[in-house]
């Protein structure tokens, strides 16, 4: 333990946040990093608790709780306040191949299990991860490290999001020849054109890949398993393959007038910016603008604070984001959601401080269910029907009761569903022939992930099904050692 008192006596300081009145002027990282003094005084909280809880993820209630990668938090804190970052980097590196990823993109379920939360703000994991990590760069400490041999074994990995990365990182640690093959013209999937550059840069992930390439994985990109490389060919060249696809299938809005021209999914608008951004700094005009219009986001998770985020950029008329739960409390209610499950609390991401900051108050409306679409004489969306709805349980399920009264029409030149995914696409399962669970995902048990096709592996959200990218490393590690025991007969990977 770093010092016995720093909980008491530091508060605390997750990361700095640029202007919003500033920052939706560009598209560059909104934070600011801490100074060495500040992360070390963060890391100067952490307990040493007896029974640490914020390194062990777990399932409770079907939330996230704890890390499932296992992180060494409390040994990377300690040696953070004792200013040993090298060591700190050694201990992030042994469980997370990826702690720039986690330490921007994750939503910190291990704070949420800190003990010191019980009655106290938790410690500032997630600020302290990317620190170290970013750290590690800066001093050049995070340099290629290939395998001093290899094994003969060649394996293909379908898919570059994070599983997809993590699995190939650590099979290519084993000494296998690893291929990912990507079928965007970036290597990284969501991570790439599914977060916006202002939170997560392209570059971040390319700096990250440079090093996969030069410790000897190969990716190919503009290429898609199961057409531009075909099943056949994939099982001749390949001695295995893991199945890290993503769960790319929007889930729909079932209403009427969902097909109106300007009704757009949240990852089509996230996906084409980011594009035309690198591409051209959107000078190419491929994206879908929302300068200009009434912008109205249907979903009230950080895909649909992204858009928000991402609006605001684009100088938006008006913007409204659509929540069908309530406004929750500020605290959490400890008879429905007790320590140590991850707090479902009310929060101010950065999306909603933009939107306030430039349009003059928080975007949200809660508790509100869209009924339908009505577009104009062009066939284009001009409003959006509602009504708020009171959510009650019965027989286990949830039921959404309208309220009477309550049905109002919302301008809209632009809707943005961000109401997640329903599973994997199903073209190249198909084709392969792997079996499937009833909500479309491949059936293959977690720890093991092999499928009923010899030699063919799964993980990630292709397996689970729509989740955290934290989830993503972990199985991608998993299946790579899986696939290792199959390849080898034994297997050298944690």
């Amino acid at each position: 333990m770093g010092k016995q008192t720093g909980f008491m006596e530091y508060s605390r300081q997750a990361q700095k946040e640029r202007d919003p009145a500033e920052r939706t002027k560009d598209w560059v990282d909104y934070t600011e990093p801490l100074s060495e003094k500040e992360v070390q005084e963060q890391g100067a909280r952490c307990m040493d608790c007896g029974v640490p809880t914020c390194h062990t993820g777990m399932e409770i209630n079907g939330v996230t709780t704890g890390c499932p990668v296992y992180h060494l938090i409390p040994e990377w804190n300690h040696l953070v306040y004792e200013g040993k970052w090298k060591e700190a980097l050694e201990r992030e590196h042994e469980m997370n191949n990826f702690p720039e990823f986690t330490g921007i993109a994750c939503p910190a379920p291990c704070e949420g299990a800190c003990v010191l939360s019980i009655n106290e703000p938790p410690v500032a994991i997630k600020t302290i991860e990317r620190s170290i990590i970013e750290k590690g760069f800066d001093e050049g400490w995070v340099v290629p490290n290939p395998p001093e041999k290899r094994t003969g074994k060649k394996v293909a990995v379908v898919g570059s999001g994070p599983a997809g990365l993590a699995a190939a990182a650590q099979l290519n640690k084993a000494g296998h020849t690893v291929t990912v093959f990507e079928r965007s013209d970036r290597v990284g999937g969501l991570l790439t054109y599914g977060i916006p550059e202002m939170k997560l840069s392209y570059e971040i992930v390319k700096r990250r890949v440079d090093i996969l390439e030069q410790e000897g994985i190969t990716f190919i990109t503009n290429t898609e398993v199961g057409k531009d490389i075909t099943v056949p060919e994939l099982e001749s060249d390949y001695d295995s393959t893991i199945l890290c696809g993503g769960a790319a299938v929007h889930r729909d809005i079932e209403v009427e007038g969902s097909k109106l021209k300007g009704v757009h999914h949240a990852m089509d608008f996230l996906h084409a910016n980011t594009k035309s951004l690198l591409d051209s700094n959107l000078t190419d005009g491929n994206y879908i603008s929302a300068t200009d219009k009434d912008v109205i986001v249907i979903g009230g998770g950080d895909t649909g604070t992204d858009c928000l985020a991402t609006s605001v950029r684009h100088n938006c008329k008006s913007l409204t984001q659509f929540d069908i739960y309530d406004k929750k409390g500020s605290t959490r209610d400890e008879e429905t959601n007790p320590w140590p499950q991850y707090p479902v609390i009310h929060r101010v991401e950065y999306g909603h401080k933009e939107a306030a900051s430039t349009l003059g108050e928080d975007p949200r409306a809660y508790a509100v269910m869209t009924k339908k679409f009505v577009g104009d004489d062009n066939g284009h969306i001009k409003e959006v029907h509602t009504v708020n709805v009171k959510l009650r349980y019965e027989g286990g399920k949830k039921i959404r009761d309208e309220i009477p009264g309550t049905e109002k029409v919302w301008p809209a030149d632009l809707v943005l569903i961000a109401i997640g995914f329903t599973g994997p696409e199903q073209d190249l399962l198909n084709q392969l022939d792997v079996e499937r669970s009833p909500n479309s995902t491949i059936e293959a048990a977690y720890g093991e992930y092999t499928t009923n096709v010899d030699g063919v592996f799964a993980a990630g959200d292709m397996r689970r099904g729509q989740s955290l990218i934290v989830w993503a490393i972990n199985e991608g590690r998993e299946a790579a050692r899986e696939c290792d025991r199959y390849l080898m007969g034994e297997t050298v990977l944690p």
